[in-house]
């Protein structure tokens, strides 16, 4: 395709999508990736499986600066548009916890069903091209200088993801194009992804790797329930990654280990009933034996309870059901799902992603300042961010 009228970077899912939209109403499109496949990301996701969406999709579920601008798109093209787009497909799929969607086969049946559908639409996806150069044309419009040559076209859509999992291809291109055209970009950092542990509490925890327990974590008024898990650099699991997006270096966070017991009530009670048990027996009831002397002390531990004073209660009770932790830092973008900041929506039409600053240059998908929970919340929005600008490029 040597005359596109819409060029999209990034062959990943808004910008496949928002190709798939703008191919339907007839425009010429062209779609450029520096990877040797599209979609890596989608087929990675979900251990190959890919979590495509959610039964039960909110705004609340989005951290953004402008916590409203992902209202409109979300519920312009919802996660039932999706579905019927998946079901039209035949592609097989079930629920998992919280109303995570997942293909039964392979991710790769969400990458054919894309590429079908632009080849359907005469979209044209070039591989293994690399950008050198992005400049605006005097009149409108934008050239692009490619190592494989050079390509112009009035709509410009910068599809290029964050920089999570940089073994996959990520970079930081679409924010450096955006400073370069004058938009603003909200500081990044690496989202759902596990904490390290600090030295001391590396000597201490480090021999629990392998644990999981359910349990609540919290941060900034945030709260997520679901399992922790222990491994030798510090924690990870669901409720981890879920409150690490909220969590900035030097915070701590708190985690109710028994979410479901006041441990203080409950070892008043059973003092009066079983005053000669230790505490440690009946802490290694609900919790597993080498958590509980990792984290209450081993004085503690070997008294009974009729020598249990309330203040000796009050210090497991905290250990354990208000156990405050500052993490090192986290692992970084090498293992982080999403990232977190990104093009600042304020210099974008939530109704078009199109720039306010810039003609015909639009933004989609984790680029821009909007990053979902974990449970398939970033593929609605890079569905829904990218439908909507497929309707105006």
């Amino acid at each position: 395709m040597n005359n596109p009228e819409v060029v999209i970077i990034g062959a990943g899912a808004a910008g496949l999508m928002c190709a798939i939209e703008a191919g339907k109403r007839g425009r010429r499109v062209l779609v450029l990736d520096h990877a040797n496949k599209a979609g890596k990301k989608i087929l990675m996701s979900g251990g190959g499986r890919c979590n495509f969406t959610n039964y039960s999709v909110e705004p609340e579920n989005y951290l953004s600066q402008n916590p409203h601008f992902c209202k409109s798109a979300l519920s312009r093209y919802t996660q039932w548009d999706f579905l019927a787009f998946i079901n039209r497909y035949q592609i097989p799929y079930h629920e998992r916890e919280h109303g995570q969607l997942f293909c039964d086969r392979s991710a790769k049946d969400i990458v054919n069903m894309l590429l079908s559908e632009c080849d359907h639409h005469g979209v044209e996806v070039r591989l293994r091209c690399k950008i050198l150069k992005v400049q605006r044309k005097e009149q409108s419009g934008f050239s692009l200088t490619t190592d494989g040559g050079s390509i112009d076209a009035e709509k410009l859509v910068v599809a290029t993801g964050g920089l999570s999992i940089p073994k996959m291809g990520a970079t930081p291109f679409g924010y450096r194009l955006a400073e370069q055209f004058g938009i603003s970009v909200i500081a990044t950092r690496a989202g759902l992804v596990p904490f390290t542990w600090r030295e001391e509490d590396k000597v201490k925890f480090a021999g629990l790797s392998g644990i999981a327990v359910p349990a609540v974590v919290s941060h900034a008024g945030k709260h997520f329930r679901e399992n922790v898990l222990f491994t030798h650099r510090g924690l990870s699991g669901p409720a981890i990654l879920q409150i690490s997006s909220y969590w900035r270096s030097g915070e701590t966070i708190e985690i109710n280990l028994l979410p479901d017991l006041d441990l203080i009530e409950d070892l008043k009670k059973r003092r009066d009933r079983h005053a000669n048990v230790k505490v440690k027996t009946l802490l290694t009831h609900v919790l597993p034996k080498r958590l509980v002397q990792a984290l209450v002390n081993e004085t503690l531990l070997e008294l009974t309870l009729q020598n249990c004073a309330d203040r000796h209660l009050k210090e497991i009770g905290a250990q354990l059901n208000h156990w405050v932790l500052k993490p090192n830092g986290t692992e970084g973008y090498r293992t982080a799902e999403v990232t977190v900041g990104g093009v600042d929506c304020n210099a974008v039409s939530s109704k078009t992603m199109e720039s306010r600053r810039v003609q015909g240059l639009y933004f989609v998908g984790e680029v821009l300042d909007v990053t979902g929970w974990l449970g398939g919340y970033n593929f609605q929005w890079a569905w829904a961010s990218g439908w909507c600008a497929g309707q105006f490029v």
